[in-house]
């Protein structure tokens, strides 16, 4: 079968895209993208034609753009480019050349399709491309997703060339007689995607010549098997997370036997913006006493008694929150709640001002929503009561009880917010410092 007809087939098998779908074409000008080209016009798509010159080769970069308009003219289909002082981009946002003309080049490919309403981006990577990208994933130490190498169709991006060697898409292109450009910089080693394809991958063909063939099977077996893990995540997710709100509850114990364990808290916290590196300090929170927690730019995951807490670090969003010791204020669902430390007293008459002897006090403190089963020793009583009693005798609406909020420190409540402290952490004749929470709606 030649290239058409295994293009065909792939396209089809993939299921990666309708006959009546509007594609708008990733070219570039090299021989790739314009063969891909004169494939999707024999097929009969409807289609358009988007260039981005990066301003990296000089004169070559001005050439690749006045080649591909005239294509576009050529094939008589819309033409859209775009230029990038991509040096200067990546100097700024400190990212790779490689890295910035990658997030460039998709965003605004993402744009032009939006804006003019195609249904997807097509790009001409290759089976080459695929091996390549494999490769440094592996050696990046991506995990098994990284393995599977460049997938035939992502969101928006649809990739029907992956099945197709270098080779024969040069030989398509002798064939037909189709004109492109040629890129000097692939043959140089300044870029990571360079080095792979010009040296790692020949000196490896040397001991093993059905290196690229086995590469591609493995490529599709580990596609094959990263479902299979998936799946298992997924089931193992199920049973443990327990979704309350805008947090997730884990159960320490339940977690502690599971197996492999390290692979299954990465799986879980990178989802909350944790890197690989931080899992070991999450695994450390199983044996840690309450209050410690591990931080992401985005969530907390906090030890607090039997369970693992995933929170949002934007308090507003969260039912539990950390204080620490330097806070002076905390925004959370309820209001403000403004900390502050005293060696004098003046007890306020205020339900929503408390003052605590601080030296029975350990931070962190954990504001958080009351629950069930909490209990604590109101003010003037030696005896523990629930708080579910507490609040019958306080007469609270059902509404109300739902808004109730409490402050602990090292599992003992300090104080239900605007209701009432807790005895044993009030002023005493010793007390020297004091610690002054008040709530500001």
């Amino acid at each position: 079968m030649d290239l058409f007809g295994k293009f065909k087939q792939y396209i089809q098998q993939q299921n990666l895209f309708n006959p009546k779908d509007r594609l708008l074409l990733a070219v570039s000008g090299g021989v790739d993208s314009v063969v891909l080209c004169e494939l999707c016009k024999q097929m009969g798509y409807d289609l358009a034609i988007a260039h981005c010159n990066f301003q990296l080769r000089g004169e070559d970069s001005v050439r690749d753009e006045l080649f591909v308009k005239e294509l576009a003219a050529k094939c008589k289909v819309p033409f859209f480019s775009t230029s990038f002082d991509t040096k200067a981009i990546a100097a700024k946002e400190r990212t790779s050349i490689e890295e910035t003309a990658r997030n460039l080049r998709y965003a605004w490919f993402e744009q032009i399709r939006k804006e003019k309403d195609y249904a997807f981006v097509v790009t001409a990577h290759h089976a080459g491309d695929n091996i390549e990208t494999m490769l440094m994933n592996f050696f990046r130490g991506t995990g098994i997703k990284g393995l599977h190498g460049i997938l035939p169709k992502q969101n928006h991006i649809v990739r029907p060339l992956l099945f197709a060697a270098k080779k024969d898409i040069l030989d398509f292109a002798t064939a037909n007689n189709i004109a492109f450009v040629t890129d000097h910089t692939n043959e140089e080693d300044d870029f990571t995607r360079n080095y792979f394809r010009n040296q790692l991958i020949p000196a490896v063909k040397k001991v093993f010549p059905a290196v690229e063939e086995n590469l591609l099977n493995n490529i599709e077996r580990m596609g094959a098997a990263e479902q299979l893990y998936n799946q298992a995540v997924e089931l193992h997710k199920k049973k443990l997370l327990e979704h309350k709100g805008n947090e997730v509850h884990i159960p320490v114990l339940k977690m502690q036997k599971l197996q492999p364990l390290s692979t299954i808290v990465y799986e879980i916290i990178k989802d909350f913006g944790f890197t690989a590196h931080q899992t070991a300090d999450v695994l450390g929170l199983l044996q840690s006493s309450s209050g410690k927690y591990v931080q992401s730019a985005t969530h907390r995951i906090i030890r607090n008694r039997a369970w693992l807490i995933i929170s949002p670090n934007k308090t507003i969003d969260a039912s539990n929150i950390l204080i620490e010791e330097e806070d002076k204020t905390m925004l959370f669902e309820n209001g403000t709640l403004q900390i502050e430390k005293h060696s004098t007293f003046d007890i306020s008459n205020s339900p929503f001002t408390v003052q605590l002897d601080i030296k029975e006090i350990q931070f962190p403190l954990l504001l958080r929503k009351w629950k069930q089963g909490d209990y604590f020793y109101p003010l003037g009583m030696q005896k523990k009561k629930k708080l579910s009693r507490f609040f019958i005798d306080q007469k609270l609406s059902l509404t109300q009880k739902e808004n109730v909020w409490v402050i602990e420190s090292n599992k003992k409540i300090l104080w239900v917010i605007g209701l009432r402290m807790d005895d044993r952490f009030k002023i005493t004749a010793n007390t020297q410092q004091v610690l002054q929470l008040t709530l500001k709606t």
